[in-house]
């Protein structure tokens, strides 16, 4: 009976299985052997899991926000192009039956191509097309894929939508539906290697996401679904796989390796969690990781239960890397048992894009290319985001003075009406840029390249205050007198730069020669000293109000209101309802860089 894989994936959500055959029929052991002792030596079989994580939309190498081949400082390549390159390769050295392919989420965000087939023409159209992500990953040949918290970004119909259109399975143990707590996605995938000694090796593959989504996607999830620790639902799940008959259990989880949160208390569960379920869940031989956007090519935990090392592997994003993890079983008293497993990364910069992939989405790809090409007003000026991190920049300044008129306007005619609106913006890119002349789609929407939307929450002048300080930990502390490096003066404790918020509305200083927490100075509202007790509304970003960052304050103030919109498409709509961009019209230096007074630049 041939295997139907659409029908079967169609079972999934509820047996909470997939189960899938690979390789071909067991070659007979001969009749007759040399010596008994030969005989009795254990036989071996090797095969190899490859992994991707957090594709983020990118099929081409290519970066629709410059429309142009992508490139980077370190010279990466992205895409699943590329990456097919590198499966090719290994499937031709290793025996295609010898391999899986798998990944750990955050597939269907991230670039313009993945946004245009979620919302400009959508996938849950009727008649609607599919998904660039699921007819690449289907045409590589992919057998299961984790949940990424950024698959929840356009809501469930989107996601069940894309799930319906993949011919391997999404995979989500602690991703729960929060009426019956029964999973809402396959929790794992059973797969069977034939071999030519033995029996077959069974892998299991356990699909684990971020409990993280539950904040960041609360206005999606909420009463829809709940998101338990990773280990909680790998304890209960591993020994169930083993149980089964896995000979091997590999987890693919959409959680870092660090043990660290963001979130702070907002997040009960940890958000890094992968090393932690290695260390505590016994039966795990390795993890492929994603989320952190880190490159790890091994990684080893020893788990406290067995004392046997567990092996982690993260492939950096966006198709940059590919995870090899190459394992070696023995057949010994009747089973297979995993004798070494070893991981490594390949670079996706070493090939060319197949020609495979490149060909079956070039027509999605010349429509996305056209889309944000299109003129949508003009600049009276160029602006630039370069400077960003240490200056008060006009471009950055676009954002929040987009924001805070959104937030007034929302806010007309409501009991907040006249309190100041303030509003908070981050330098996303260091290479947005607004050009003089024609502004298209892709120059407004390079501003802000994550999906977060806007809200608007009530605050006092001191928790103002303690949340500028709080972001000025950003700054290396700089003694007076001292040379000042502008590219070595930011990212102090690893704080990346969408973690340093500019405040729009307010005026200070941040005297970087103070210890972090005693850095704003001159903090003035309409040229007078910000009063304490004074209430201000602040136009916000859904991460940074559902905790991202755990900046102080704000996930706990009240929520005066909130929208669904992207704010880059509040961008580009505000862009093209004024026609053109003035900076004399919002931009003003309102925040500066001091040492005892003095500016540093």
């Amino acid at each position: 009976m041939a295997f139907d894989r659409r029908t079967f994936m169609g079972t999934t959500a509820v047996t909470g299985a997939a189960v899938a055959l690979t390789g071909a029929t067991s070659t007979p052991a001969a009749a007759a052997g040399p010596q008994d002792a030969e005989r009795r030596k254990p036989r071996t079989y090797a095969f190899t899991v490859m992994g991707t994580t957090d594709l983020h939309g990118n099929v081409f190498n290519w970066d629709y926000f410059t429309d142009k081949e992508f490139d980077d400082k370190a010279h990466n390549d992205v895409g699943l192009a590329k990456i097919s390159t590198l499966v090719e390769q290994v499937r031709a050295e290793k025996g295609r039956r010898n391999t899986l392919l798998i990944d750990a989420g955050d597939t269907i965000q991230g670039t313009q191509l993945s946004y245009y087939y979620a919302k400009v023409d959508p996938i849950t159209a009727r008649r609607g097309p599919v998904h660039p992500m699921a007819q690449a990953m289907n045409a590589i040949g992919y057998d299961a894929a984790a949940l990424g918290n950024h698959e929840f970004n356009y809501g469930i119909p989107v996601l069940r939508k894309f799930e319906e259109q993949c011919d391997f399975p999404l995979l989500g143990a602690n991703a729960l539906d929060a009426k019956t707590l029964r999973p809402a996605f396959a929790p794992y995938s059973m797969h069977r290697l034939r071999t030519p000694c033995g029996r077959d090796v069974k892998v299991a593959v356990l699909g684990l996401t971020n409990p993280g989504i539950a904040l960041w996607d609360k206005a999606n999830v909420q009463g829809k679904m709940t998101f338990p620790g990773l280990e909680e639902q790998a304890a209960k799940y591993v020994p169930r796989l083993r149980s089964m008959g896995a000979d091997v259990v590999i987890v693919s989880a959409h959680s870092g390796s660090s043990g660290t949160s963001s979130y702070g208390d907002q997040l009960p569960y940890v958000e890094n969690a992968a090393a932690l379920v290695a260390e505590q869940v016994p039966g795990i031989d390795a993890i492929l990781v994603g989320h952190a956007h880190t490159e790890i090519p091994e990684y080893r935990v020893k788990n406290t239960a067995t004392g046997k090392d567990v092996v982690l592997s993260e492939p950096l994003k966006w198709g940059q890397r590919l995870t090899l993890f190459d394992f070696e079983l023995t057949w010994e008293k009747g089973r297979w048992s995993v004798a070494k497993v070893a991981a490594k990364v390949l670079n996706s910069n070493t090939v060319a894009e197949d020609a495979k992939i490149t060909r079956l989405l070039s027509d999605e790809h010349r429509k996305v290319v056209a889309y944000v090409n299109q003129v949508i007003g003009t600049s009276t000026q160029a602006m630039s985001s370069v400077e960003g991190p240490v200056k008060d920049v006009a471009i950055i300044d676009l954002i929040n003075h987009v924001q805070a008129e959104t937030v007034k306007a929302a806010l007309a005619g409501t009991e907040w009406a006249a309190l100041p609106v303030l509003s908070q913006a981050s330098c996303f890119s260091r290479t947005a840029a607004i050009p003089a002349g024609k502004v298209t789609i892709r120059d407004a929407a390079g501003l802000y390249p994550f999906e977060n939307t806007l809200e608007a929450r009530l605050l006092t002048g001191a928790q103002l205050k303690e949340y500028l300080e709080f972001s000025a930990r950003y700054f290396v502390r700089t003694a007076s007198g001292d040379a000042v490096d502008p590219a070595k003066l930011t990212n102090a404790e690893g704080i990346p730069d969408y973690n340093y918020d500019a405040v729009y509305g307010f005026s200070y200083d941040i005297d970087i020669a103070q210890p972090a927490g005693s850095r704003i100075t001159g903090l003035s509202f309409q040229g007078k000293p910000v009063d304490p007790a004074a209430q201000f509304v602040l136009a916000v970003n859904n991460y940074r109000a559902s905790g991202g960052g755990n900046f102080p304050h704000v996930p706990q103030a009240r929520q005066l209101w909130a929208n669904s919109d992207e704010i880059r498409n509040t961008i580009i709509q505000w862009v093209k309802a004024k026609g053109t961009v003035d900076p004399a019209q919002f931009a003003a230096v309102d925040w500066r860089l001091t040492r005892a007074g003095v500016p540093v630049f």
